[in-house]
């Protein structure tokens, strides 16, 4: 009996042995679940509290997490050859503009369905700084939608104008009611035009210094609008893609026209959404 015992011992000892790789894999997943699950629950966390309350379907308005806005400042402080300080200034600048928070706080005010939103710009600080250092003559933006962008542009573009650079703005949209947040005194110097941003574009005949890819993200789409532009950009002109997280026709076209590419990649803070980014465009 003994050693019928010791036989069974052996045994199972023996088909233990084998099971372990299978009992280590088996383990291995469970830990791999379980940590990649634990790097999402914060924004699970934050996706279950979004999902109740009355704010944006998409185009979500959100800031930037204090250290991303810091790497965007150095970015833009590499790219501009302008001093970290008078970047990060800039930001805060538009941060602290009251009447356009003001304008943009009034119209999730008077949307129901906004009435839990964050009014906050992301990564457009960066689209602002641009502006502030650059100095554009002109600027077009396509995929105006309710006008944060046009908001912030203009904003820019109003405050070069009071130091002595002119700058005008263009938006196109194909939704008649694109760009109701672009209200006084942010609407001087600025039009939308209510089309195909294709067929806009290819009828302008004034040079573009600044452009903002942010209409239709199909990539063909976009790379339709960039080499809609090609010859209308100015020596120095510089091109912000809004899609560049998931499009690489920004990208293709700087290659192409010999261009320099970087993106940027945003951090929002506090929110579930993963973020998108600025391609950035531009000859030294």
């Amino acid at each position: 009996m003994r050693g019928k015992f010791g036989d069974l011992k052996l045994k199972f000892l023996k088909r233990f042995i084998k099971s372990l790789p299978f009992i280590r894999r088996v383990v291995q997943v469970y830990l791999r679940r379980q940590r990649a699950i634990g790097s999402l629950q914060e924004k699970l966390r934050y996706a279950k509290s979004w999902s109740y309350k009355r704010t944006e379907f998409s185009n979500y308005y959100y800031a930037l997490t204090p250290r991303n806005r810091k790497d965007l400042a150095f970015l833009i402080s590499h790219i501009c050859h302008e001093p970290l300080q008078n970047v990060e200034e800039y930001f805060s600048e538009i941060e602290n503009d009251n009447l356009v928070k003001d304008i943009l706080n009034t119209f999730r005010d008077k949307n129901p369905e906004l009435r839990d939103s964050t009014m906050e710009i992301g990564r457009r600080i960066g689209w602002y700084a641009f502006i502030r250092i650059r100095k554009p003559k002109f600027v077009v933006e396509t995929g105006v939608h309710h006008g944060v962008g046009a908001l912030v542009i203009n904003s820019a573009l109003r405050r070069n104008r009071h130091e002595g650079y002119p700058g005008a703005y263009l938006g196109t949209d194909i939704s008649p009611t694109s760009g109701e947040l672009l209200v006084h005194p942010f609407n001087e110097k600025s039009s939308i035009v209510i089309d195909d941003s294709i067929a806009t574009l290819k009828s302008l005949v004034t040079t573009i210094d600044l452009f903002i890819n942010d209409s239709d993200h199909s990539a063909e789409y976009e790379a339709a609008e960039y080499s809609s532009i090609e010859q209308k950009l100015s020596m120095d002109a510089m091109i912000l893609g809004d899609n560049s997280h998931a499009s690489d026709s920004l990208r293709r076209f700087s290659e192409k026209t010999k261009r320099n590419f970087i993106f940027f990649k945003e951090e929002p803070a506090n929110h579930f959404y993963s973020g998108a980014g600025i391609g950035i465009s531009f000859k030294l």
